[in-house]
């Protein structure tokens, strides 16, 4: 084998080795990439589902109370321990809220606000400090189920899950309402 063919064999050597080496590093480049895209995407999966969990937790503690006070239900709970669930569930709700402020992004987090606005209000009249009808009362819950559905919505959109949750193949639903 002459010098010039020993040359082209090294450099043959070479090339295929840089280019194993560089198709081996971008590979595990993109795998870490999609690792951590991947992560992220399973944080904000369990923060959104939490942070929803969380309102309707406030939203029914705050129907049990409401009831309770207009006399719509039975008294199976005292109305301090209903007021010190709800307390509770607030507090937890706004941790809830501060995670979606780490993770989520421009659209999650205003839908997010406007959530905890929509949902505030139903507490507020539970426990008396705004007043409203039975009519003002359910309009309330009805806004604030639709903007649990527009969060619904904003977050799937965030994690890339196509379609929605409202719109023309999902109408609007009311509450399920026992007759007046």
């Amino acid at each position: 084998m002459g010098a010039a063919e020993q040359l082209v064999t090294v450099v043959a050597v070479i090339l295929g080795g840089l280019t194993t080496h560089l198709t081996n590093a971008l590979t595990e480049r993109r795998r870490k990439r999609h690792e951590l895209s991947t992560r992220w995407d399973d944080k904000k999966l369990d923060a959104y589902a939490s942070y929803v969990e969380r309102i309707r937790t406030s939203i029914f503690l705050a129907v049990e109370l409401y009831e309770l006070r207009e006399g719509l239900r039975e008294r199976n709970r005292d109305e301090s321990e209903i007021k010190a669930d709800m307390s509770e569930a607030g507090h937890l709700r706004g941790r809830a809220f501060e995670r979606i402020m780490l993770l989520g992004g421009d659209d999650v987090v205003e839908a997010a606000h406007d959530l905890n606005a929509t949902a505030l209000q139903v507490d507020w009249q539970a426990a008396g400090r705004i007043t409203g009808s039975l009519e003002h009362w359910r309009e309330r819950n009805r806004a604030a189920f639709r903007a649990i559905n527009a969060f619904h919505d904003t977050a799937r959109s965030d994690l890339g899950v196509s379609g929605s949750v409202t719109g023309g193949r999902h109408p609007e639903r009311d509450l399920l309402l026992p007759p007046r």
